[in-house]
């Protein structure tokens, strides 16, 4: 296998480094009950996904 000859500096690295990041996580809008939900999946809110119903949504519980 082929090794460096000289040595990377820190702003090499650092530059080469700039671009790996994470992007940040994009949410739509679901257009049933118009809450935040990730894109191509059940809304948590109301269960539905391409007009249908899913998943029933959860019923809050009382706290007693």
């Amino acid at each position: 296998m082929p090794v460096p000859k000289r040595r990377h500096s820190h702003a090499r690295k650092n530059k080469r480094r700039s671009q790996f990041k994470l992007d940040p996580i994009s949410y739509s809008e679901c257009p049933k009950c118009h809450s935040p939900k990730l894109p191509h999946r059940v809304c948590p809110a109301c269960g539905y996904y391409k007009d249908r119903l899913v998943v029933p949504p959860r019923e809050k519980e009382e706290k007693s």
